[in-house]
């Protein structure tokens, strides 16, 4: 049985209409030819009669013709942009991107207070505060991801109806600010802040803010960042700044904050205590020349070196041996250490050791923190600049000797060194041991070096007065939270780091040894009258706090029971750590402590997004602080997301030139450009050129212009939890690509709609569709569930995989050219059920890519027909797609089905036949199921697959002269080339094919069949040489059955 019909689900010609039209275009072509041969004669003519001008002209037109669309219309910031035009021909970022973002903000769409009745129906709240980046300069790709992830949350929660605000804020980055325009001082006018005073430096710092610190805001703009800029906080602004001294205030007078003289981490370069977060881990394996500011030759890290203590007393002989990676510190050495159950060292129990340049003894101690295994099984102790060796001091109340000032010079403790920088005091110090017979050898040693990720100095623990916040308590409120399930974190195997962090942490570090920041609202009491005792600054009786002077005053005189006016008060003059105003962050931008209409509604927030890197320093701090000022947590769940590096799996580093700033990546830049900013910027002369070697590397033509839809999608696309991203530029290409099959898929449609098109006021079917109209809209309905499941699980790659898979491979690869013929046909009926169903995808599809693609939507949705007066003004406050009644899984089998047959045709005409070519097709078919669906899309197949067209055989033969695509036991696929190609000069193509191929493997074996290949030829080359062998032995099977079915049809 044969069927060669259309099944009535679309027009198709018959063969005298194709003859017909086929003569229509050859008439069209001819003339085509003559007006062309016109335009080359006429051109030689102008030519020869000086036409230089002509040639010039034309390659102009040429060139302007190549030129990037541009909006030119004069549209009034804040107006709305004039979509009355024709589209341009190609996507174009820049016209796409214009005008948009001052009509959203004029119109209030980011605002949680906007309504419009067209909007989904109020569902509930949703509140996030922007991770505050820091002000110091420029956005790179990581806060880039951050933006794209936090956006699309936030548009997405508003079209669904959600009363939405997305608070935006910058952190003041107390050490890196001050850094940057102690910088700007030297360089231009060759001071420092000391010279200047502490006054006027801060002046010039909000200068600097006031002039640079709006980059970041324009940057988040240029993102398409949905942020309520009438919320916007700076973390110094007065209101933050009062929350800041009621936090203190508060946590001081209940003994949560305090003052002690503990270990922190001190930056020489900086003079200043800072964070574990500001220092970096550099790991050694060995002996390594590390660079470190101040000084002109490189340092020596990674060895030990071993040297011996002379046992001290009347009659006392022998030596104890002790080792360090850091030998200048044993000027503080105060003890050295063996375990109590060393057999070795009992005889040396309660004995002392001497101290060959402080002339005199130090103990020997036992503790058991000695590991008996390692080295000699003897420790140096230094109290004053190690953790280990602060423990042991404090267990044995030994002296606490600091070697080191706060510049990092050799303190007076042994004449000899004092006043050295420290690493010239290293090799001083190694060469005097050896002088006293002291030294014993030096050894590689693996270890990790503590650098200030500010200042690049090496870090080193020193002993100074500070303040602490007391965490115990704060921390076990934060793990019984996440216990419980009233905190959620997500990917959950960040549970793991939460509780290993909490359950083990120390009192927080506070202050800093700054300019820029918080003041501490601390005050050290003295007082007027002498006989009065003074206390000393390390002791937190003798300090106050107050949120103003006079409060301080008030309390002072209560405490010490001193009239006010015998009290002098002196204002600490540290800072607060950065850390701590940003820990207030999700309450102190509603106004806290002042009970505000805005605290009241939008506290606590809904979500916290960020990078897994800050959820000590940031998340846990937030969650301590929001527990303890507000008495509840400041949101109930945290979304973790990965961190970007390079597409070599690199950290983001300026020194490695793979820092990109998302403007590149959106307006495009060349190579020369990137060179120029790292030439401008603050990296040592070696580094730049090293930055400027990697940018050659990985950019080597620069970066294309990309558009902010593409790098959003390109962003969200790579977040797939628990990894790390590896971003390649190149991918972000690819999505810009996507953006044009966008664009031209919509215009493509707008033309098949036409003009006059209407659509119905309700979506849904109108009982007039055919088989591909349901099968497409039972593909969007998949869509639109797979991505609210991806944004309600937070897992973006679903979201902009079904997003990407419906637009490309099922919009516009099978339903767009299905339709063709039905929009081209006079069945009216088939028409405009096929032209609702269209516009059907591209709202709904519109609206599934808007929070991902907000500017790109916006333009392709203006220019869309409404179905009713009612809908919302932007993309952006209309209705997100919910759960659609399209799906049949059933159709979407049968239609998988067709698709199979289409690829094996498509396959076969691309190996033997031109474009222009169109076959019959044969599908033969054992099954009765198998036949009636190839016979449902007929005219599906015959048009997606090319063909002239389609007979469907059931217990039939396909005719002779085919080739063949088995697509199961069931069907195949035959396409009749007989005639279509010369079969003899085909087989002597493919015999010579095969030919070259053997020759190719033949040399291949040859070469792996040496004595010495095993032996002398790399792995990798064998491994490469073996999936050659194997994949040329494939293509000529390949080819020899191809040859056999040619010569049969021959």
């Amino acid at each position: 049985m044969s069927d060669a019909a259309a099944s009535g689900e679309g027009p198709v010609l018959t063969a005298k209409e194709r003859e017909k039209l086929e003569k229509k275009n050859a008439k069209l072509a001819k003339f085509e030819a003559k007006k062309k041969a016109a335009a080359e004669k006429a051109a030689a003519a102008a030519s020869a009669s000086g036409g230089a001008e002509k040639k010039t002209e034309k390659k102009l037109k040429k060139s302007k013709d190549k030129e990037v669309a541009e909006y030119t219309a004069k549209t009034e910031p804040g107006s709305k942009k004039d979509v009355s035009t024709d589209m341009p021909s190609s996507y174009s970022p820049k016209y796409v991107e214009a005008a948009w973002y001052a009509w959203w903000e004029k119109e209030g769409f980011f605002k949680p207070e906007y309504r419009h009745p067209g909007m989904a129906p109020s569902r509930g709240q949703f509140v996030i505060p922007i991770p505050p980046p820091n002000v110091t300069g420029s956005l790179h790709l990581g806060h880039a991801l951050t933006n794209a992830i936090e956006d699309c949350l936030v548009r997405w929660h508003r079209m669904r109806g959600d009363e939405t605000l997305w608070n935006p804020g910058c952190d003041h980055a107390g050490i890196a600010t001050q850094v940057v325009v102690e910088k700007k001082l030297k360089r231009e006018r060759n001071v420092t802040r000391h010279d200047i005073g502490r006054e006027a430096f801060v002046e010039e710092v909000w200068k600097w803010k006031n002039e640079k610190g709006d980059r970041i805001y324009i940057q988040q703009k240029a993102m398409g960042c949905a942020l309520d800029w009438d919320r916007a906080c700076f973390t110094m602004d007065p209101k933050l700044s009062t929350a800041v001294k009621e936090a203190f205030v508060r946590l001081h007078e209940e003994g949560t904050i305090y003052r002690s003289m503990r270990l922190v981490n001190w930056s020489c370069r900086l003079k200043s205590a800072i964070s574990d977060i500001e220092v970096d881990k550099i790991e050694l394996p060995g002996r390594t020349l590390l660079a470190v500011p101040g000084y002109e030759q490189k340092v020596e890290f990674g060895v030990i070196v071993s040297f011996a203590y002379r046992i001290h007393g009347e009659g006392e002989e022998g030596e104890i041996v002790v080792a360090t990676t850091r030998i200048e510190t044993m000027l503080g050495d105060t003890a050295v250490a063996v375990h109590p159950n060393d057999e070795r060292y009992k005889h040396l129990h309660g004995k002392s050791v001497w101290h060959p340049f402080r002339k005199c003894p130090i103990p020997i101690v036992c503790d058991d923190f000695v590991e008996m295994d390692f080295g000699t099984g003897a420790v140096k102790i230094t109290p004053a600049h190690d953790p280990n060796d602060y423990e042991v001091g404090h267990r044995h109340n030994l002296p606490f000797l600091t070697m080191l000032t706060d510049d990092g010079l050799t303190s007076d403790i042994c004449e000899e060194f004092k006043g050295m920088p420290r690493f010239a005091a290293r090799i001083a110090v190694l060469d005097a041991i050896k002088k006293e017979g002291l030294y014993r050898e030096t050894k590689d040693h693996p270890m990790v070096v503590p650098m200030c990720s500010r200042s690049k100095d090496i870090v080193e623990p020193l002993i100074k007065p500070q303040w602490y916040c007391k965490c115990d308590e704060m921390a076990a409120n934060a793990v019984q939270a996440v216990k419980s399930g009233d905190l959620r974190v997500v990917p959950s195997m960040h549970e793991k780091t939460w509780y290993k962090w909490l359950e083990n942490s120390r009192d927080w570090c506070i202050s800093r040894q700054l300019w820029w920041g918080h003041r501490i609202p601390a005050y050290f009491v003295t007082f007027k009258d002498s006989s009065k005792p003074s206390g000393s600054d390390t002791d937190g009786t003798y300090w106050v706090s107050g949120r103003t002077e006079e409060e301080a005053r008030q309390k002072a005189a209560k405490q010490f029971e001193v009239a006010e006016d015998q009290l002098i008060l002196s204002q600490d003059e540290d800072v607060l750590d950065t850390w701590f105003s940003s820990a207030l962050f999700p309450f102190s931008i509603f106004g806290w402590p002042e009970q505000t209409a805005d605290l009241e509604r939008f506290y606590p927030n809904t979500l916290l997004e960020t990078g897994h890197d800050i959820l000590f320093f940031w998340v846990a701090r937030m969650v301590f602080f929001g527990q303890k000022l507000m008495g509840k947590l400041p949101f109930p769940e945290v979304y973790l997301h990965a961190m970007v590096r390079d597409a070599h799996g690199r950290k983001m580093s300026k020194s490695l030139g793979n820092v990109i700033d998302p403007l590149d990546v959106i307006r495009g830049v060349t190579l020369e450009e990137l060179h120029e900013q790292l030439r401008s910027g603050n990296l040592d002369p070696k580094e730049v050129e090293r930055a400027i070697k990697g940018q050659k590397e990985d950019y080597p033509s620069g970066i294309p212009e990309c558009g902010t839809d593409a790098l959003r999608f390109a962003l969200c696309a790579y977040t797939a939890q628990g990894r790390d991203i590896n971003l390649d530029v190149n991918r972000v290409v690819g999505y810009r690509h996507f953006c044009n099959k966008l664009w031209n898929a919509t215009k493509f449609a707008q033309m098949s709609l036409g003009e006059d098109f209407q659509p119905s006021a309700q979506e849904g079917l109108s009982g007039n569709e055919s088989l591909i109209d349901k099968w497409i809209l039972s593909r969007l309905a998949f869509a639109v569930s797979e991505v609210n499941s991806g944004f309600e699980k937070y897992e973006f790659p679903t979201a902009t995989t079904a997003c990407y898979n419906f637009w490309l491979y099922e919009l516009c690869d099978v339903y767009l050219e299905a339709i063709k013929p039905v929009v081209n046909s006079s069945d009216e009926m088939a028409k405009s059920a096929a032209r609702n169903v269209l516009y059907t995808c591209l709202d709904t599809g519109l609206r599934l890519l808007a929070p991902f693609m907000p500017f790109l939507t916006e333009e392709l949705f203006q220019r869309l027909p409404k179905r009713t007066d009612g809908t919302p003004p932007s993309i952006c406050v209309c209705p997100f797609p919910e759960q659609l009644n399209y799906r049949d899984e059933s159709l979407e089998s049968d239609v998988q089905f067709f698709q199979e047959i289409v690829h094996a045709i498509r396959s076969m005409r691309t190996e033997y036949l031109t474009p222009k070519d169109r076959p019959q097709v044969y599908v033969t078919c054992s099954t009765d199921e198998a036949a009636s669906t190839a016979r449902k899309f007929n005219s599906q197949i015959c048009v997606l697959g090319g063909a002239s067209e389609i007979t469907v055989l059931q217990g039939e033969t396909a005719p002779a002269g085919c080739t063949m695509v088995s697509l199961s036991d069931k069907v195949q696929v035959h396409m009749m080339i007989k005639g279509l190609i010369d079969i003899s000069k085909e087989v002597s193509k493919q015999e010579a094919k095969v030919q070259q191929l053997t020759g190719q493997l033949e040399k291949l074996n040859k070469e792996m069949a040496r004595p010495e290949y095993e032996t002398k030829v790399p792995e990798k080359v064998r491994q490469n040489n073996a999936a050659k062998v194997e994949q040329t032995q494939q293509e000529i099977s390949a080819m020899q059955s191809a040859i056999a079915a040619l010569k049969l049809i021959e």
